[in-house]
């Protein structure tokens, strides 16, 4: 897409849409006139949100739950059938963790993986097909600064993120020449809820809202910086303030990064 582009007449499909960067990236797609599909689990969030858009009438929601791969074909076959296709997918819905790893129960290293990396990739081979057969389409990974950047009281959550990472590095390499583009994104502290909703060694809400999260940029200018990445066909976007420094601070001062991120405070 060009730098001139708009969305209209195209169809976006956002997932975690509910609520935080998916909620700013919505609206941000319908005010550049796309049709929003919008998915989370919670039907009455995605009305509300819905209700925020511009022509709110234009765009559908559609619950679904990330960790139930059994139901996202049907989910796809309806989206499909509602809006003929799909031109971008923002995979943005998955969860957080705060807990050590010897503190964590396996059945939330599996659920967190199960969200953010296996619903990402099920949805994603699921509409390929059909953005194959029209020739391309976008596929938008919302991922973190710690798909780079291994944190403390987040293994789960940077091994989601590292999976994600790997998986449609793989995906744009095969279907580049199919038309099919992908824009990795990476935010660092961004002000949602991401903190209060994350997940404990137990499986339990973390139910705090860290300091850096609520000194972070706002959803809505993370989710600018998004659609102007999308216009431009970049293929990875950081965005954050200082702490994007520690890609740079690790890619060329790997041990140094290590004995910072012992130390740093990490909520």
């Amino acid at each position: 897409m060009s730098s001139e582009s708009s969305f209209s007449g195209k169809t976006v499909w956002i997932t975690g849409a509910s609520s935080g960067i998916g909620e700013a990236v919505a609206q941000a797609f319908s005010q550049q006139g796309a049709r929003v599909v919008l998915s989370a689990r919670r039907r009455e969030e995605l009305e509300r949100v819905r209700s925020t858009l511009d022509s709110p009438d234009r765009h559908i929601t559609v619950p679904l739950d990330l960790a139930d791969s059994d139901s996202l074909p049907a989910a796809v076959e309806g989206v499909l059938a509602t809006c003929g296709r799909v031109d971008i997918l923002v995979n943005n819905g998955g969860i957080s963790q705060r807990s050590r790893i010897a503190d964590t129960d396996l059945s939330v290293d599996r659920r967190v993986m199960e969200v953010n990396f296996f619903g990402a990739v099920a949805l994603t081979k699921l509409l390929l097909p059909s953005m194959r057969a029209a020739g391309g389409g976008s596929v938008v990974v919302v991922s973190s600064l710690v798909g780079e950047l291994p944190t403390p009281l987040r293994s789960a959550y940077c091994a989601s993120k590292h999976a994600l990472h790997g998986w449609f590095e793989a995906l744009r390499a095969e279907e580049y020449d199919n038309g099919i583009r992908v824009l990795m994104v990476m935010p660092g502290f961004i002000r949602t809820n991401v903190s209060l909703n994350a997940v404990t060694g137990d499986g339990s809400a973390h139910g705090r809202m860290d300091d850096y999260q609520a000194a972070g940029l706002p959803a809505a200018v993370c989710a600018e910086r998004v659609i102007r990445a999308v216009q431009r066909g970049r293929e990875q976007v950081i965005i954050g303030g200082r702490e994007t420094a520690g890609i740079y601070l690790k890619r060329w001062f790997p041990s140094l990064y290590r004995k910072v991120i012992r130390r740093v405070k990490v909520t």
